[in-house]
Formats: structure tokens, sequence, C-alpha cells
């Protein structure tokens, strides 16, 4: 069937090119365009979240935002679902037209970070934390009492229509871009839509997929990253799971090496961590005069709250007449011009191949590192103000994934999938690192910390330090 120009729109974008999305002129009355989606206050939101959380304070070409990062990944639904669709339908009864499915991975791509506060993931474990939510459980709730109408309204993308006794569901949506719990919560899903998750929850999703490639192009670290294209045509959907063939195995151990390396060189960058702790001092104290509560209980309210308002308001604060106020907003402002007040002393990173080597290692206890350190310091320098931050990266998983998310490798068209976790290429990966690192307010004493840590690890001694 031709393509309908009357209905599709392009979106330019710098990894991806075009990306197609069906909008609003030429459709049927009552019918709901991706574009009333796009268009949403909740998703136009993105515009004015930073995609790399503080990072993008220190790489400078790296501003860009989670609005274009949610657009990639709902175009590259579309791109893994050309590939891997007609296997799904030879293994799942009951599966869906295409179109609802490539639909329904595309709403899921798009939302998956709508539920997402200022600085992303920081958020999540600076304020949501207390209330036992993350940015997917206020996604969920968004998707389905939000927008969930919307959702119902859509019957084509650019590739299809929708059955017609078909109907988007906006659970399902939900639970997709949430991650496997286990438990009841995933159990009643349909198969078919239980192997989906994988495209969220797996070792390469079009979530990581996307900013992996959009997060290194645009710091300047790689213009390419990976092998998208031999990736998608060596991966399948057997009975087992999301499955990779042999051949395409190299392509996505690449993948998994460069993002790992994204997390060594952006996200965990010395001066990137510094930030952190910084606003770590403050936010607490912050939040109390921005948000108050559980986002999901005062919606209206979070819609509104964004990076943008964030860092506007605490940018006012510095002349405050709330004495108070104006020592936060004077903080901030440090902040913002990058004056953390913590430069990085030294620092170790190790590789662990196994989770109980992860687990055995000291540095699964930073206080009890905190402790030794200080005894191994000369007795005038025990009590400087130290901050000491532990970056943890996964390569792969050291377990079965529940609910969709595990994948699987296929030697040979007669043989049977395997976990990738029992391949032997796929374990040479470590499992994780870990960069463990001691900040102290100037570079002074940047030779006896390291030595210290030395000491205190049992390494060898180096008066050299790590800038």
């Amino acid at each position: 069937m031709p393509r309908d120009f009357q209905t599709e729109s392009l979106s330019h974008d710098p990894i991806h090119g075009y990306i197609p999305f069906i909008s609003r002129s030429g459709l049927p009355k009552g019918e709901v365009a991706e574009q009333d989606i796009i268009d949403h206050p909740w998703v136009q939101r993105m515009r004015h979240i930073h995609q790399l959380q503080t990072a993008w304070w220190v790489f400078p070409s790296a501003e860009h935002m989670r609005f274009q990062h949610i657009l990639g990944a709902m175009h590259l639904g579309s791109r893994v679902l050309e590939h891997w669709y007609e296997s799904l339908a030879s293994v799942c009864s009951n599966v869906p037209s295409r179109a609802y499915v490539e639909s329904l991975v595309r709403m899921a791509a798009l939302l998956h970070d709508v539920g997402h506060g200022p600085f992303g993931h920081f958020f999540d474990d600076h304020y949501l934390d207390q209330f036992g939510v993350t940015h997917e459980d206020i996604g969920a709730h968004i998707i389905q009492n939000v927008l969930g109408d919307l959702l119902r309204g859509i019957r084509r993308n650019p590739n299809g229509k929708i059955g017609r006794l078909e109907e988007l569901d906006p659970q399902q949506v939900a639970w997709l871009i949430r991650r496997p719990r286990g438990g009841a919560g995933d159990e009643g899903h349909p198969d078919w839509l239980r192997k989906l998750r994988s495209l969220f929850s797996g070792i390469y999703t079009v979530d990581n997929m996307d900013f992996v490639l959009r997060d290194a192009y645009m710091s300047g670290y790689n213009t390419k990253a990976f092998d998208i294209s031999r990736l998608l045509h060596y991966s399948f959907f057997t009975s087992a799971g999301l499955t990779i063939h042999s051949r395409g195995l190299p392509a996505l151990i690449n993948f998994i090496e460069t993002r790992a390396n994204l997390f060594r060189t952006i996200y965990f960058h010395r001066t990137v961590r510094s930030l952190d702790l910084a606003i770590e001092d403050v936010f607490a104290e912050t939040m109390q005069h921005l948000f108050v509560g559980n986002p999901l209980e005062h919606l209206d309210e979070y819609l509104g709250f964004n990076e943008s308002t964030f860092l506007v308001d605490v940018q006012r604060w510095a002349t405050n007449a709330d004495p108070e106020l104006a020592k936060l907003g004077k903080q901030w402002r440090a902040i913002l011009h990058r004056d953390t007040g913590w430069k990085m002393a030294a620092e170790r990173t190790m590789n662990f191949h196994s989770a109980q080597s992860e687990q055995m290692t000291i540095f699964s206890e930073p206080t009890l590192v905190e402790r030794r350190l200080r005894t191994k310091l000369p007795a005038e320098l025990r009590d400087i103000p130290l901050k000491f931050d532990v970056a943890k990266h996964y390569h792969r998983p050291s377990g079965r994934l529940p609910a969709g998310g595990q994948n699987y490798l296929l030697e040979q068209p007669t043989s049977q999938p395997i976990e990738l976790n029992d391949d032997e290429l796929f374990r040479t990966l470590p499992i994780s690192f870990l960069i463990f690192r001691v900040y102290a307010q100037d570079h002074t004493h940047d030779a006896e910390i390291l030595r210290a840590l030395n000491a205190c690890l049992g390494g060898v001694v180096d008066t050299k330090t790590n800038m």
C-alpha cells in the first residue's frame, strides 16, 4: 500500500535522518494523530529536561533534551518491528496486527520518560525515592489516567492502519515502560506482550540504542558509536524470547562496550560526579521550597515543574531578602558557574566478572573505605572535609531477568536458543565496573589522599594523582 503523504509529517534528526509521524492534517474526524500525543503538554515538557542530567555542564555540545531522545526511541520502535514482527508472529499465538504492535511500541517508546523530573535519574534517587515511586510509576499513571483516551483513538502509524476491531490499550503501553520486578504485576499478560518487553528492559532496547547513538554523537565522543543495522538484522524472536544470531554477537558486544565507555567517559566523568555531589548537598533543602509531596498526588504542579523552571527559580534566590533562600541561591549560583567546591583527589576503577566478587569488595561499603582511609592519613589531615563517590555500571545481567527481559543466542538454525549469559564470548564481558573517587576541597593534599587510599586497599603506593 502506498504511503499516505497527506497524513504523514517528517521531523529532522541528526541521528536517524527523517523521523516520520502521523500529523493531524487529513485524518478522519475523531481519529487521534501521533502528533496529538507528541504535542501534548506532558510530552512537550520533555523539551525542558536535559538528556544528560548534569553532563551538559561539562560537555558543551551535549545540550540535547529528552524530547529529541524520545522521538528517536519512537522511530527505533518502527525500525525494530520492521525486522522483528514477522518472527514474533511466527512464535506467538494471537499476535495483533503489525500496525497495532508497531503503534503500541512507538507510543511506549515516546512516553517511556514522561514521568521524569528535573535532572532525570538524580531526581528519582534524591526525591522520588522517599515516596517509594520512580519516574516509571509516574509515567505509567500519566499514560493510563491522562493520555489513555488519546492513545485509544490512535488508528495508524506511518507504516500501516490498526485493524477495525483493534484499539490501543494504555495499560499495555504503561506495562511496557516499567522495569520487570517479578511477582503478580508481571503475570497475566499475553506471551507476545511479554516478549515485547525486551524492547524496553533487555540488554539492547529502543531506549538505550537511541541514547548510545545520540549521547555519543552530541557529546563528540563518537559520530557512529555502534553498528545498529547489523544488530537489528541479526536479531529476531524465537519461542524463548528476543534472540540474536551468533553472526550478530560481535555487534552486540561492541554496543555493550560502547555503552560502558560512555558511562566511564561521559556520565561518570569526574567533574560530572563533582556536580552531582554539590547538587546533592543542597537538593533536599531546595525541594522544600520548590515542590512538596508525591508528584502522583500533585500532577498539575508536576506538569509545570521541570529543569527550566527549577534553574530559573534557584538563580533568583541569591538576591532574596530571606537569608535562607539567599544562602541557597548563592550555593546554586556557584554550582551553575561550575564551582562545585569539590576537586577529585584520587580514584580507583575496578571491573567485576562475577556478582560475588562485587559483593565481596571493600567498595560495597563506602563508609568502611572512608574510615580506613582517614586512619591512613597523617594525623593533621584526618578530619579534613572529603567526599566519597561510588559510580557503578552494569555491562550485562549476572542472572536471569524476569518477564520477557532475557536475551538469547542462536548459533545454528537447527540448534536451540541459549541464554546469552551461557555464551563463552558474552561471558568474557565484565558483569559490572565501579569507579571509586575521593574528592577534597582543593588539590593541596592529593598525594597524601592517594597514598592513604592505596594503603587501605593494599595497593601500590603512588604519589601521582588522577586528575
